[in-house]
């Protein structure tokens, strides 16, 4: 009789689990997928790597530039990210801070070697294009789930991945996008899929996500994002490679004033 009152009181809690995720409004299911993405990406510390910029025009003409990255979490706000270039020689030396935050604008800096100064990036140009590429500075920062409101849409498999969509709106009014649909796959959730539209509402570009490797058994990185712009007909590939996490970085490594001495 016991284990009959046990089996019938797990079959009672599935159900009011089940009825509970039916009670959530698509609002309510779009925040607890975005809080469970970013769940678990939360801990990695620091993370320093390698990559290539592949900038095309719309005739398929490529350029492209050499570049490292460091991240640096920070507790109760959002990433912090220092983005150095290294080839080619026009660029070499260019430097970008972001002090990216949970609420309210980011704090953004870039660090310009043929003038020798460090020029802020204004708050309302943050939908200009990052070094000419079809990333914007809002895309490069930290993606942290107090600047969206979210709603859900559905689930739909994307190169066979079971995935839920959920739709994003920037709290921001500077934003340059009235929203983002995204694909987060179910099994580890990482995004797969951004789809950028524009002040107008009309599909602007689509962020792609490939090669994703998991490190300290934990932490998911992509090999590639490909941004699409669908109204210039230009592209932006970035190639990642010699990810490393928790490398021992300090708050003293993204120091606005060691932007010049930069290495």
């Amino acid at each position: 009789m016991e284990m009959k009152g046990q089996a019938l009181l797990s079959t009672i809690l599935a159900l009011l689990a089940a009825i509970l995720l039916l009670a959530s409004t698509p609002a309510q299911r779009g925040l607890e997928i975005a809080i469970e993405a970013d769940r678990r990406d939360t801990g990695f510390r620091d993370l320093t790597a390698e990559l290539v910029m592949i900038l095309r025009n719309r005739h398929g003409q490529e350029s492209i530039r050499d570049m490292r990255n460091r991240v640096l979490e920070v507790d109760g706000d959002g990433d912090k990210s220092l983005v150095i270039f290294d080839r080619p020689r026009d660029v070499k030396g260019t430097a970008f801070l972001s002090f990216s935050h949970k609420s309210g604008p980011d704090d953004q800096w870039l660090y310009l070697p043929a003038l020798k100064r460090v020029k802020r990036i204004a708050s309302n140009n943050k939908s200009g294009p990052f070094m000419g590429s079809e990333f914007a500075y809002e895309d490069i920062s930290s993606q942290e789930v107090d600047k969206y409101t979210y709603k859900y849409l559905r689930d739909e498999t994307l190169d066979g991945q079971e995935c839920f969509i959920i739709e994003r709106y920037p709290v921001d009014k500077r934003s340059g996008y009235s929203r983002q649909v995204v694909w987060i796959d179910g099994a580890e959730y990482r995004t797969q899929k951004i789809d950028f539209y524009d002040r107008k509402d009309e599909l602007l570009k689509t962020l792609t996500f490939q090669g994703y490797q998991q490190y300290l058994g934990k932490y998911w990185r992509a090999d590639e994002m490909d941004m699409v712009n669908h109204q210039t007909g230009k592209s932006t590939k970035l190639v990642w490679e010699n990810y490393k996490l928790q490398s021992g970085l300090k708050a003293r490594d993204f120091d606005k004033n060691s932007l010049k001495r930069v290495r």
